[in-house]
């Protein structure tokens, strides 16, 4: 008996083991994200439309690509179906090894990401949230009011202190209410 759960046990793990190394790298997600931002832009751009922000993950149900699209005056559903569409026909045709993901297109929403230099000048009075890869001034977190952008350096107003974030270490920027 216990012999057999030994060789129970040890057998789980190995399957687990293997689970955990077919995750993608996150070089080969980089490299993802970048060709899908290079094929569906200019796809959008001939829309009318601004690719706005790409996710790629793994969740629960599989590998998932989020493409975030805005216009001025906001996105419709016939947008999203229309650059659905197209892009799914696009990354068939490119991404032949990539393995089984998901398509999903949406509209930013109120919490839109912001990852273009532009953004942080364009939304400049808008609260924001940021988080850094390094500390500065002691912090990764910041909420407040964004103050735009200048020479690389991303102003906040938090809690009535300006603080400076240079743009390269910035992992994540979302509008917040």
């Amino acid at each position: 008996m216990e012999g057999q759960r030994k060789k129970r046990k040890k057998r789980l793990k190995s399957r687990v083991k293997t689970r955990r190394q077919k995750k993608p790298a996150p070089e080969n997600k980089e490299k993802t994200v970048a060709q899908a931002r290079d094929l569906i832009g200019s796809l959008c751009e001939s829309e009318g439309l601004e690719l706005v922000h790409i996710e790629y993950q793994r969740e629960a149900d599989g590998r998932i690509l989020r493409l975030f699209i805005d216009r001025p005056g906001g996105v419709t559903l016939d947008d999203c179906v229309c650059i659905s569409r197209q892009s799914s026909d696009l990354l068939d045709v490119y991404f032949e090894n990539i393995g089984p993901y998901r398509l999903e297109v949406s509209s930013p929403g109120p919490n839109r990401p912001l990852g273009k230099r532009l953004d942080f000048d364009r939304f400049k009075g808008s609260r924001v949230k940021i988080r850094t890869a390094q500390s500065v001034d002691g912090q990764k977190k910041f909420k407040g009011v964004l103050m735009g952008i200048s020479e690389e350096i991303v102003k906040v107003s938090v809690d009535g202190k300006i603080a400076c974030i240079p743009y390269q270490e910035i992992i994540t920027a979302r509008l917040t209410d």
